[in-house]
């Protein structure tokens, strides 16, 4: 099965987040500073524009390096 762009997209997204998740909760093991929560604010907020308008940054760059779209 390959990944098409929304695929990566979300996996990205959910990637990111969980990791500036435990960059940024202080009973992490891996915390370093609770700035990374700014991170994640970003991210959802990238998520909710992208499934209002149907336009992300990282679509354009998947699709220029060649994954597929469907």
């Amino acid at each position: 099965m390959k990944m098409t762009v929304n695929d990566t997209i979300h996996s990205v997204a959910g990637a990111f987040i969980l990791l500036s998740l435990a960059l940024g909760v202080e009973a992490s093991p891996i915390f370093m500073s609770k700035y990374w929560l700014w991170f994640t604010a970003f991210v959802g907020a990238n998520l909710f524009q992208y499934g209002l308008t149907g336009w992300c940054p990282m679509g354009i760059i998947l699709k220029k390096l060649g994954v597929p779209e469907e």
